[in-house]
């Protein structure tokens, strides 16, 4: 509610005023430098506002414990590190350490819910392999499967398919699908890829320098006088006949609309 973040004196988010829905999955889409991490960061926790402040169920963020937030959202920042040589299946149990009191071991109840992660995140054959010795798309998934080990019912998620290949890219994408229809999950993501935006989120926000410029389903977002405002690109914008969704097919860069070609 009326947020306003920035490093030191440089505002990057003034007033801005959002809401994620429930049990859905939403897009944050921009160019780079828009402030769509940063406001992620802030959503999550990781960042304190300026001015203004970030509710869940009624309750500031800013002003609740790490450990109770651990246990209402996780977050996949970019590109997470892991430890040399440490196992998937370790890498899974950091996930429980919010529920635990002090320096407490693994129950049964924990190792219990570190299965069904890797289970569900299809990781059952790598869980003792070491994290750096998994593909990109294998890696992501397990820090996925550490997530959802917090068994929080909301999962924030900056640019999940940065440096993967299309296939991981849709592996990656259809798993958070999957997660959102099965297991209920709010997943807040910034997706780098207007279209799988589109594909995947139920709810799209558009940001240009901090400030929503729209919000909604994706047809109501993906509109070609939205794209030229905060992308500067000229679109046609067809319809997938396979879910409906629209797909966006830039041409040229809206500045240059317009300019006389020269041939040399």
């Amino acid at each position: 509610m009326d947020l306003t973040i920035g490093y030191e004196n440089h505002i990057i988010v003034h007033d801005l005023n959002i809401t994620i829905p429930h049990g859905k999955i939403t897009a944050l889409v921009g160019a780079n430098g828009s402030g769509k991490s940063t406001i992620l960061k802030t959503m999550a926790r990781l960042m304190k506002p300026t001015s203004g402040g970030v509710t869940l169920d009624g309750q500031l963020i800013h002003k609740k414990s790490t450990k109770e937030v651990a246990k209402d959202l996780a977050i996949l920042p970019q590109n997470p590190s892991a430890p040399d040589g440490l196992t998937v299946y370790e890498l899974i149990s950091y996930g429980r350490f919010p529920h635990h009191k002090g320096m407490g071991t693994l129950t049964k109840e924990d190792r219990k819910i570190i299965h069904w992660a890797i289970e569900v995140t299809g990781m059952s054959v790598f869980y003792n392999r070491s994290v750096d010795q998994l593909s990109g798309g294998q890696r992501q998934r397990a820090w996925i499967a550490m997530a959802l080990a917090q068994q929080t019912d909301i999962l924030f998620l900056d640019e999940p398919t940065t440096f993967l290949d299309m296939a991981h890219q849709l592996e990656v994408l259809q798993l958070l699908k999957q997660l959102n229809e099965q297991e209920g999950r709010t997943i807040i993501m910034v997706v780098h890829d207007l279209n799988h935006a589109t594909k995947y989120a139920h709810h799209v926000i558009a940001i240009k320098e901090g400030t929503v410029v729209s919000s909604g389903e994706s047809n109501e977002v993906v509109t070609q006088d939205v794209l030229r405002k905060v992308f500067g690109i000229e679109a046609d914008i067809i319809t997938d006949p396979r879910t409906g969704k629209p797909i966006c097919l830039p041409y040229e860069l809206a500045h240059q609309q317009g300019k006389e070609s020269v041939t040399v």
